[in-house]
């Protein structure tokens, strides 16, 4: 009994196991750091930056980058309307973000609740549920948003909504798949017999077990979503002037790639960075989240530590 309650005290909380884990694995580290400047400008850039990204000055159209002898806004030079590419990047960060915190928000909640019953009912209820993720799944996800964009208009909120939509099989087919292994285990058969009710053998016991695996898909999600985004943007049906994202600046510049590739290079670097950040931090979350696997990493953050 001493020697229980001694492990159970020696136990170090959850946050700060994941935390020593996070500082064994040093491309993680860097990942999660980098993420969290991105989040930060997503946040405070606009009232930031907001008014010196939208000023215009026509004598310093397309000037060049790595002028210090200027302002650190103007390090990354400035587009065809002389505004510093540096503040538009980062205020641009707000709504690349927000469409794509949005749509993977959205699509995980739905497709989560919709796997959840769908691996947990009756054969009917499932087959219903599935065939109609086949449904959405069988048209290709960017010739939806490129109808339904056109046909509603190019929006943050249409934009999130149908990028959402596209993305709910991914999630449904995972946790369905989950809870059909899931719910034969013993401690599940356990709790039907004490006498949980399905809601609370879902939500108290099966979605835990799956929930590692919905984070780790959600994160790479993420990256997916962004660059999806990012296309539409580029194909000019995406979100319009004057809000600005990533994919909406390398779509301006995209002229100008003779004479002022800037334009688009570094909007472009930051959603090539963003995006390996999030796999790197996926792959993190993969082995971090599997009690299989994250001893390798809790014995580092115990070195480490």
């Amino acid at each position: 009994m001493s020697i229980e309650a001694t492990t159970i005290i020696d136990e170090p909380p959850f946050l700060k196991r994941m935390f020593r884990m996070l500082l064994a694995d040093k491309f993680a580290l860097c990942a999660a750091i980098f993420l969290l400047i991105i989040l930060l400008m997503a946040i405070f850039g606009p009232s930031w930056l907001g008014d010196l990204a939208t000023k215009q000055n026509l004598r310093g159209r397309n000037a060049a980058p790595f002028d210090f002898e200027r302002a650190w806004v103007w390090w990354m030079g400035a587009d065809a309307l002389g505004r510093p590419l540096l503040a538009r990047i980062i205020v641009a960060t707000q709504n690349t973000v927000m469409v794509a915190a949005g749509a993977v928000l959205i699509s995980s909640v739905i497709g989560t609740v919709l796997g959840l019953i769908a691996g947990f009912s009756s054969p009917r209820v499932n087959q219903v549920i599935m065939r109609l993720a086949d449904v959405i799944m069988s048209f290709p996800s960017l010739l939806i948003a490129v109808i339904v964009l056109y046909i509603l208009g190019a929006s943050i909120l249409n934009l999130m909504m149908v990028l959402a939509i596209t993305r709910i099989p991914v999630y449904l087919r995972t946790t369905c798949a989950e809870v059909l292994e899931i719910r034969e285990r013993m401690f599940v058969q356990a709790a039907r017999v004490m006498g949980a009710s399905n809601k609370r053998i879902l939500f108290r016991h099966i979605l835990p077990v799956v929930l590692p695996t919905l984070t780790t898909l959600a994160t790479l999600d993420f990256a997916y979503v962004m660059l999806a985004e990012s296309a539409l943007s580029f194909l000019g049906i995406g979100i319009q002037p004057p809000e600005i994202t990533w994919g909406l600046m390398i779509s301006q510049g995209r002229q100008y790639l003779t004479n002022a590739w800037w334009l688009s290079f570094w909007p472009g670097l930051a959603i090539i960075l963003t995006t390996m950040s999030l796999n790197l931090l996926s792959n993190w979350l993969r082995i971090a989240l599997d009690p299989v696997q994250r001893w390798r990493l809790e014995m580092k953050g115990a070195t480490n530590g």
